[in-house]
């Protein structure tokens, strides 16, 4: 019994020294690797010190990448913190507004950005996990990305006033910096008056500048009628004063130049000299927006419990043939039968419009087809339609495409002032408080 006593004894001091063992050890690991921590308090969210932690030194290896110096770990620990915190409020906004951006959404999303850069989805994800990063990892930043953008543009967007008169200005100044880089290619008819001219040898002058330039209007040949009529410099040139830029041409011509574009005609410009009438044969170092604009008209029907998707494509048919058999008008069966609204009063005529805002399916057909041409009947989103292109033309888009980049010139300028002044704003009305860990200690 003793002996039996005494070896439980010991056996009972090894099981105590394992478990000390063990619990040094334990402890040992609870050192090396403590608790993760509340740095920030943001209203009533949080940042944990491994946030701030994984930015800091995801920051640091992007700028070992691109071989950019960091301040100091001080410093830059300020600036990751500010971020978190910025971006905090703005993700708490975007709870308050219910905004939230759903898997089917971010899905989406991941397969438009794989597309853009030639890839399947697959390929992106095994490419993103060979940098480091869990695919995982990846769609919750697209995320919180996508969020903090409509957030910031539902919030600044309503905070800007772009005005007509600041359009107008900066369109100006585009319009001036490009005739400074503008050759134009000038041709000139000058109607002379005698010197001293009576009343009635200006009205002839008149009348004759009126009759060129109405000829000139209905397709006459510039150089030829120059040679014949012009009492100008350049008349036995056919009136060609070639390319010149701004500022070394004749002030007359120079004045005529703003918001001028190719084929236009001018006149008849009265001076003391007599009528001027020019041409612009040409423009060249002058940035152009030329724009291919589409006349239809069509027949839309609209499927219901009442009208099958098969009876409305059959009906399409049978219009069709009976416009092309001769027996019906095109534009009788819109007014009778086409569940658009605003064109079937006209006959079904959508005028001239870009094809490009048309749902795809319309605008594709418009592509398939010559002008004069019908379509098949074809299904969109609004539902079966024929459609005819009456005609195509060409247009000189520049001035709208001037008021355009000035006006996303001015709204982006000023939504970054915004932006900031907004950030700026809610984080003034935040209750923010940096926990230091050596005053939790104390």
């Amino acid at each position: 019994m003793r002996e039996s006593s005494g070896s439980n004894l010991m056996k009972l001091r090894q099981l105590l020294t394992c478990a000390l063992v063990a619990l040094a050890s334990f402890s040992s690991h609870l050192v090396a690797a403590p608790l993760d921590r509340v740095a920030v308090q943001v209203n009533d969210g949080i940042i944990l010190q491994s946030e701030i932690d994984s930015m800091v030194n995801t920051v640091k290896q992007n700028a070992k990448a691109q071989g950019q110096s960091l301040p100091s770990d001080s410093a830059l620990k300020t600036q990751v913190t500010e971020r978190l915190i910025i971006t905090t409020l703005q993700m708490q906004m975007a709870d308050r507004m219910g905004l939230q951006i759903g898997d089917l959404q971010l899905d989406q999303m991941i397969g438009n950005i794989a597309q853009e850069q030639k890839m399947t989805v697959s390929e992106m994800r095994k490419a993103i996990e060979q940098d480091g990063t869990s695919f995982a990892t990846y769609r919750e930043q697209l995320r919180q990305e996508v969020t903090l953008g409509e957030v910031q543009r539902i919030q600044v967007r309503r905070r800007i006033q772009v005005s007509p008169q600041e359009v107008s200005s900066l369109v100006e100044m585009i319009e001036q910096q490009g005739m400074q880089n503008s050759e134009f290619h000038i041709g000139h008819i000058l109607i002379e008056v005698p010197s001293n001219p009576s009343s009635a040898q200006m009205e002839a002058s008149k009348e004759r500048a009126d009759k060129t330039l109405e000829l000139l209007n209905d397709g006459a040949d510039f150089k030829r009628t120059a040679i014949a009529a012009s009492g100008g410099p350049k008349a036995l040139e056919g009136g060609d004063w070639g390319y010149m830029n701004v500022n070394e041409m004749p002030t007359l011509f120079a004045e005529l130049m703003t918001g001028v574009k190719k084929g236009d005609i001018l006149g008849p410009i009265k001076t003391g000299a007599g009528f001027h009438i020019v041409k612009i044969f040409d423009v060249r170092g002058r940035e152009t927006q030329e724009l291919t604009e589409v006349h239809t008209r069509h027949i839309l029907l609209k499927p219901s419990p009442i009208l099958s998707e098969e009876r409305a494509k059959e009906m399409l048919e049978s219009f069709m043939k009976q416009v092309n058999d001769g027996s019906a008008d095109f534009a009788d069966l819109a007014k009778q039968y086409s569940e658009d609204p605003g064109s079937a009063i006209k006959g079904g005529d959508l005028g001239w419009a870009d094809p490009t805002i048309y749902v795809p399916a319309f605008k594709d057909n418009i592509e398939l087809l010559q002008p004069g041409q019908y379509s098949k009947p074809f299904r969109s989103s609004h539902g079966w339609h024929v459609l005819q292109l009456i005609e195509r033309r060409t247009t000189d888009a520049t001035d709208q495409m001037n008021n355009d980049r000035a006006y996303q010139l001015i709204f982006r300028r000023k939504y970054n002032e915004e932006l900031n002044a907004w950030l700026n704003e809610i984080r003034g009305e935040a209750y923010i408080e940096v926990i230091d860990p050596m005053q939790r200690r104390g």
